[in-house]
């Protein structure tokens, strides 16, 4: 009789690609999917009776903040206790290589850890402690713009000369030869919102001829949301690169219900090139306290402050009213600070949500110690509350999001479905019982019906925890074939 390693028995399988699910076994043989049949007979070292759970591909978070802590701690059980084996990290300009601070990380590069966190001055050097750490989850990266902007400017207050543009694209090209998936911006921070379209456009000229993306934080997602849209289109048309637009959402209360133009906006882009997004499935956003961002009718919660540790928890109305003074007064005294902005309406996330060109991604921050709920619970979220319980999306079309099209289009290679052959990325759970925990309230709380997790053919996670093995590694960028 044939031999495998593992053998998971009567699974709905949905592979990934957005087809309905079948009954299969399916065994896993070294770090491979060996075979996949309605009827498999093997010799296995762990037999596992699915008994009719859904078996996925390991679930794919597009957009994290996850540089530092898949090193620092790389059991990374906020995300693999939610089903993600691979997590995307340096997205939004923010990266953890290639980094040479000329002080202290300039806000937003601090969401990441202080002075000590930026040990990689090359990507290479990066790719080195990721796989020396040995995380639970695999890893693919992107190269952050504002921290090439760190490692070659004064002051980022003003645009790039060609000298440094010149400087960037140098290591750029490094981090792309060692494997990096593409080039981030996040245009909407002070540090990188001096850049002119000009300035990026050459610093992404390299990402055609290495078949790389564009992820863009843009230069803004208010009311001039689709002036920063067409900029973002317009940097991948004079290049010819794909590009993703990172958390798409109407934020502000004057923008509310601007999503169908904006959704309108991203089709007629994708008419002529490749255009993409991400989102995540809550009606608030999570990044530093930002005074531009202070609005009174804004319910803003504090994370973290230096000055002012004992402030997490506490929202800005009731900081500003015990001190006596205005919320931009409360969040000038504050800063640095992370913040949690109630500012997205339900109603557009959800349509960005169900969009057929939307991935899912958490955004979360590691670091903040009361982080956005999305940390603990975005994917489990997607699947308990917004296809089971609600109806917008179909299970095969949330996985799709989280697996197939992800893996495609950062060209994670035989990743992101479950074929004979492909990297046993997997999850087995309960469609009838996957929900999040986690709340604005109580943020650190596991998602439930998660029965088990492998990673690269190791089983990582059951529902009683980490199983204490960790088998994650640094995935370098393979062809990516779009998904319209």
């Amino acid at each position: 009789m044939r031999r495998c390693d593992t053998l998971i028995r009567n699974a709905n399988l949905l592979d990934g690609s957005g087809t309905a699910a079948e009954r299969m076994d399916v065994a896993l043989s070294g770090d491979l999917v060996c075979d996949i049949s309605p009827s498999l007979s093997y010799d296995a070292s762990s037999t596992i009776d699915a008994h009719g759970l859904t078996l996925a591909p390991g679930f794919i978070d597009v957009h994290t903040h996850d540089d530092t802590s898949v090193i620092r701690n790389p059991g990374m059980l906020p995300k693999l206790s939610q089903g993600v084996t691979t997590v995307i990290v340096g997205n939004c300009g923010i990266s953890a290589a290639p980094v040479q601070l000329q002080g202290e990380p300039p806000d937003p590069m601090n969401l990441l850890g202080g002075t000590d966190a930026f040990r990689y001055p090359t990507f290479a050097a990066y790719v080195a402690a990721v796989e020396a750490a040995r995380p639970a989850v695999n890893v693919g990266a992107l190269v952050g713009h504002t921290a090439l902007r760190n490692n070659h400017m004064d002051r980022l207050d003003r645009t790039a000369t060609e000298a440094e543009v010149a400087a960037m694209r140098r290591q750029l090209e490094e981090a792309l030869a060692c494997g990096a998936l593409g080039l981030s911006t996040g245009l909407a921070y002070l540090s990188a919102n001096a850049a002119s379209t000009e300035e990026v456009v050459a610093l992404a000229e390299p990402l055609a001829s290495a078949g790389a993306v564009y992820t863009t934080h843009m230069r803004s997602e208010t009311e001039t949301i689709l002036d920063a849209m067409h900029e973002a289109f317009e940097i991948g048309r004079l290049n010819r690169i794909p590009v993703i637009v990172s958390h798409l959402k109407c934020a502000g209360i004057a923008n509310w219900g601007r999503s169908g133009e904006v959704l309108e906006a991203l089709d007629a882009a994708r008419a002529s090139q490749h255009i993409g997004c991400d989102c995540y499935p809550y009606a608030a956003g999570s990044s530093t306290l930002d005074l531009r961002q202070v609005d009174e009718r804004v319910k803003i919660t504090i994370t973290w402050s230096t000055p002012h540790p004992e402030a997490a928890g506490q929202t800005l109305a009731e900081i500003a009213a015990a001190w006596n003074t205005t919320q931009p007064e409360a969040a000038r005294r504050l800063q640095p600070a992370g913040a949690i902005y109630h500012s997205i309406s339900e109603e557009d996330m959800r349509r960005i949500l169900q969009h057929p060109a939307t991935m899912i991604g958490s955004d979360g921050l590691p670091n903040d110690p009361r982080p956005h709920p999305r940390l603990w619970g975005t994917f489990p979220r997607v699947l308990g509350r917004y296809s089971r319980e609600e109806k917008l999306l179909s299970l095969p079309e949330a996985i799709h999001k989280m697996t197939g099209m992800p893996a495609q289009r950062f060209g994670l290679a035989k990743r992101g479905l479950i074929r004979q052959g492909y990297y046993a990325d997997l999850v087995l759970f309960d469609p009838d019982k996957i929900i999040d925990t986690a709340t604005f309230s109580d943020p650190v709380s596991p998602s439930k019906g998660i029965a088990g997790v492998w990673v690269n053919g190791v089983l990582s996670f059951t529902d009683q925890g980490a199983a204490g093995k960790r088998n994650g590694r640094f995935l370098s960028r393979g062809k990516t074939t779009w998904v319209q």
